[in-house]
Parts: C-alpha cells; sequence; structure tokens
C-alpha cells in the first residue's frame, strides 16, 4: 500500500465544474489543492469530448454564468480569479419552444420581445405574465445586488447584511417558495401553466411546483440580463480553464485517480484511499460525487463506511430522488440541412400529459450555429436527449441493450426531423449514451443528472449545505443547495471554498466589489 503525505490544504474529489470552482477558488486564496479525477478529461457533464474532427458538448450546450456584470455571472467571475477567461459567442435566443396546440414561442434575449410574443398567445393573462416574471426579476435582483457566496458563514452574512439590508431580506422571503406557487398566484389558464412548467423543466427537470424560486428567478431573468454565451471551443472549455488556473497556481489534477474510500479517524476525514491501494492524506476533503454516491444511499456503496454515514443524511434521501438520467445522441450532419438563421436550442413536446415521463420531452442543440469550428468543414453538430430512468436499462442482454440503443436513437431522430426534415439521410457521424453512459463515465449515481423532491418542498431550505456531519467533510455539487445546472453548481462551489477558507483562515475580510 502506497502512502502519500505531500503537504496538502484540500483534496477535492470529482472535477465537475462544482469541484473546479470550488478547488479554483482555494488555490486563488493562496491553499495547495489537489483534485482527483477518475476519467481522463475533467468537467464531468460539463466537459466535451472529440470524435472523428467533431468536439462533442458531454451535456447541455445552453449556459448561463457567463455575463460581464452581476453577482450571478460566476462562472466568468471563478475564471478571472484563477487568471483565464473564456471567449464567448452571444446566442440572441435561449430557446425555441414546440409544444402541444400548435403553440411555438422562441425566448428572445430581448425580455420586452419575450413578454410580447407570450402576451399575444396569452391575451387574457398579460398581467400575470408581467407579475409572475416582474416576481423572477425581484429575485434576480436581490442575488445580483449583495456579494452572496457562502450561507453557512454567520460573520459573513451579518457583512452582507450590513451591506445590502433590503437584498438579505428580500432574498431570505423567496428561500421557502417554489416558482409554481408564484405562478398560480397570478395566471389561471391551465396551457400557460403548462408552459411555465416546461420553462422549469428545461433546466431543473421538474415542473414549477417543484421548482424553487430562487433558481427560477436567476435563470428566468439571467437570460435576458447576462444572456446565454457560449464558450468558443465548447462546453468543455470552461473546465479546462478552470484546470490551467488551478495548475497556474500551484495546485495539481490527477486524471485515471480513481477515489473508493473516504479514510476517516476518530470520526473525521483525513484522507483518500484509490482503486490503485494508494493513500493520500488531507486535512480537508471534499466530494464532488452525488451524496448518493458519497454517504451509499438507497443501497449503493459509498465512499464512507456505512457505519459512519449521519442520520442527516438519510434523511435528505427521503426527501430527495435521483432524477432521470438522459439517451442522448450526438450527430455529424452535413451542414446544407439548416439554414443560417435557425435557432441555436429547441424543446419538442407533443403531449403535456408526458411532460415527467420516459420520452416525455426532448432537448435539440445545435451548438455549430454559434461556433463552426466545433465541427468538420461543410458539418454541423445536432445534440439531441430526452429523459430515460437507468431501471429501462438494467437487467437486459448485450443484444438487448444494442437493439433499445438503436430504437432510441431512432426516436429521436424522428423527433428532429419535424423541425430539421431529411436528417436521417444526412448523418455522417453518430453517438449514443444511455443513463448506463453516463453512470459510467461521469460517475453519476444511476446516471442521474442531479436530485430532485419526492414532494413538494419549501423551496430550497431543505437542501443540504456544504458541510457535513463528519468532520472535516465537505460536499460540493448539484446535491448541494441550490441544486442543478452550470450556475448553481458554481455558486456552491464558490461557498464551499468560502466555508473551507473560514476554517483556514485565509477568506479575505473585504466583501467582493
Amino acid at each position: 500500500m502506497k502512502s502519500n503525505k505531500e503537504n496538502l490544504d484540500a483534496i477535492i474529489i470529482g472535477s465537475g465544474i462544482g469541484g473546479l470552482v470550488t478547488a479554483s477558488q482555494l488555490a486563488a486564496k493562496g491553499a495547495k489543492v489537489l483534485v482527483l479525477e477518475k476519467y481522463v478529461i475533467p468537467g464531468g457533464s460539463g466537459g466535451s469530448f472529440k470524435r472523428k474532427g467533431y468536439t462533442f458538448d458531454v451535456g447541455a450546450s445552453m449556459i448561463f454564468g457567463f455575463g460581464e456584470k452581476g453577482y450571478t455571472n460566476l462562472l466568468t467571475r471563478a475564471l478571472k480569479d484563477v487568471n483565464e477567461k473564456c471567449e464567448t459567442i452571444p446566442d440572441p435566443v435561449q430557446l425555441e419552444y414546440h409544444l402541444p396546440n400548435n403553440f411555438s414561442i422562441s425566448v428572445d434575449k430581448e425580455h420586452e420581445e419575450f413578454i410580447r410574443k407570450l402576451s399575444d398567445r396569452f391575451p387574457q393573462e398579460k398581467e400575470g405574465i408581467r407579475k409572475f416574471y416582474g416576481s423572477c426579476e425581484k429575485v434576480f435582483n436581490c442575488l445580483d445586488s449583495m456579494p452572496l457566496l457562502s450561507i453557512e458563514d454567520p460573520s459573513y452574512l451579518f457583512k452582507v447584511f450590513l451591506k445590502a439590508p433590503l437584498s438579505c431580506l428580500g432574498l431570505a422571503r423567496w428561500l421557502p417558495i417554489n416558482a409554481g406557487d408564484v405562478a398560480r398566484k397570478f395566471i389561471k389558464d391551465s396551457e400557460l401553466l403548462k408552459f411555465i412548467d416546461i420553462e422549469c423543466f428545461c433546466w431543473s427537470v421538474m415542473p414549477a411546483l417543484k421548482t424553487p424560486m430562487i433558481n427560477a428567478g436567476m435563470v428566468f431573468t439571467d437570460r435576458h440580463a447576462g444572456g446565454i454565451n457560449y464558450p468558443k471551443g465548447g462546453v468543455g472549455k470552461i473546465a479546462e480553464k478552470l484546470v490551467s488556473g488551478i495548475e497556474g497556481l500551484g495546485s495539481k489534477i490527477r486524471y485515471r485517480a480513481n477515489v473508493t474510500e473516504i479514510i476517516l479517524k476518530n470520526q473525521k476525514a483525513i484522507g483518500v484511499k484509490l482503486s490503485n491501494g494508494e493513500e493520500i492524506y488531507s486535512n480537508i476533503i471534499v466530494s464532488n460525487a452525488t451524496r448518493w454516491d458519497t454517504f451509499g444511499l438507497k443501497n449503493n456503496k459509498g465512499l464512507i463506511n456505512r457505519k459512519y454515514v449521519p442520520k442527516s443524511e438519510y434523511k435528505w434521501s427521503e426527501n430527495y430522488k435521483p432524477s432521470p438520467s438522459f439517451v442522448s445522441i450526438h450527430l455529424g450532419v452535413e451542414k446544407n440541412l439548416i439554414s443560417r438563421n435557425f435557432n441555436c436550442h429547441h424543446i419538442i413536446v407533443d403531449n403535456w400529459d408526458e411532460l415527467e415521463n420516459e420520452k416525455g420531452v426532448v432537448f435539440i442543440s445545435i451548438p455549430t450555429l454559434l461556433d463552426p469550428s466545433l465541427a468538420p468543414e461543410g458539418k454541423h453538430i445536432i445534440h439531441a436527449f430526452t429523459p430515460s430512468s437507468i431501471n429501462e436499462w438494467t437487467n437486459l442482454t448485450r443484444e438487448e441493450y444494442l437493439l433499445k440503443k438503436e430504437n432510441y436513437f431512432l426516436f429521436l431522430v424522428e423527433k428532429i426531423s419535424k423541425i430539421i426534415p431529411n436528417i436521417d439521410q444526412n448523418i455522417d457521424h453518430k453517438e449514443i449514451g444511455t443513463p448506463k453512459t453516463h453512470r459510467r463515465f461521469l460517475g453519476r449515481f444511476q446516471g442521474s443528472y442531479g436530485p430532485i423532491p419526492n414532494k413538494k418542498l419549501l423551496g430550497l431550505l431543505p437542501m443540504p449545505f456544504n458541510t457535513t456531519k463528519i468532520k472535516n467533510l465537505y460536499c460540493v455539487g448539484d446535491s448541494c443547495f441550490p441544486g442543478q445546472g452550470l450556475n448553481a453548481v458554481a455558486f456552491s462551489g464558490y461557498a464551499c471554498a468560502h466555508k473551507i477558507g473560514s476554517k483556514l483562515n485565509i477568506n479575505r475580510f473585504k466583501l467582493p466589489d
């Protein structure tokens, strides 16, 4: 057994965006950090992979957090803090929806244009539309006007309150509230409420009644304020730049470093053990794995010995369940199939009653409309995915598994053909991923992209924070406040680094500008 006693301030397990932001923030404060990633590239579901001249985004291509102003441009700030920057390409439209009853609408960068189009469709709800999205803007303005990093540090919160008391009080008001409750306060039309459900579902994988108002306020307003800005070179560039910044400040990342155990002594985290038997020690351990994978919840083997798992984690797993995974296809297609003025991101829903079911929603992105360099000359990339449960893919023979993959592929191609005809005859390259693929390569429990409530909960209040009941062990990522989404896990990384920084006494006393 090899033992590594390198003098580290923190070990981060996993190089998802939450883990990398934690590492980058600690490195920027002068800490020595080691990131351990079991795969060969960083980023997790926020990474990219290359095939035959194509650069494919692993997860979604629709990115928040790259605005130039405010406090919700977390990715811009995280990169700047480690002396890095991503060149970005603005997207004039967040999404184009293709919905039942011939309802199609695009969400423009210009807020008033979007409100006008939605009001034209639902003229009787014009006032309610303004009040709902206006409430979202109030939440955003609270977030945007104060330097909120961690809400676990009382002394820091006190300083924030002194700087922006009204914003703090305003934000506290929204913490226990879900977006669906606010929508129903102002809106009566059932189809419009379904639309707000898909507005939430497209990034939270939950309808509005289960989506926290804090998250909705950030997304529904930031898309018009900071906007949707795609990183040139693909989403994976974000992780690559964060890694470069981390290494530039003297910290390290190791690949093919599979952590199998968090070492405890006197119920305190003191290090990690790798699959090759190597042990690495540090006074602080941060898990960017899901809480199911960290603590072995849902009868899953975890990184913590089962007898030391805190009761609070089991309580959390009673309140939350894994969201569905996805079947995703990455296609290289002929460029002349798609007109230059076609929108980049699309969602197709054929039946409102199927919204939360297997294959109920199809997401489509064509990132080469923004960045042609992602594909060979004369080609486009189409990335499409649909929710799918891991249960659909278990106990299959190899032949059954391959046949099911092909059937899902044909299903997705048929859906894409509704907005891009003749695609089936113009495919140059294809990749198909299932929930088992996501579980294997991303280390995600059941291939899930994060937790969703088992039942309606009080906004964000039931979500756990970064600290755990095990001393010196922290968690980061979408299993922590404020939940799913690239900007949300970046916030989680900021908060985690701040909490650890307080412990190490390396935080700056002055609040961020």
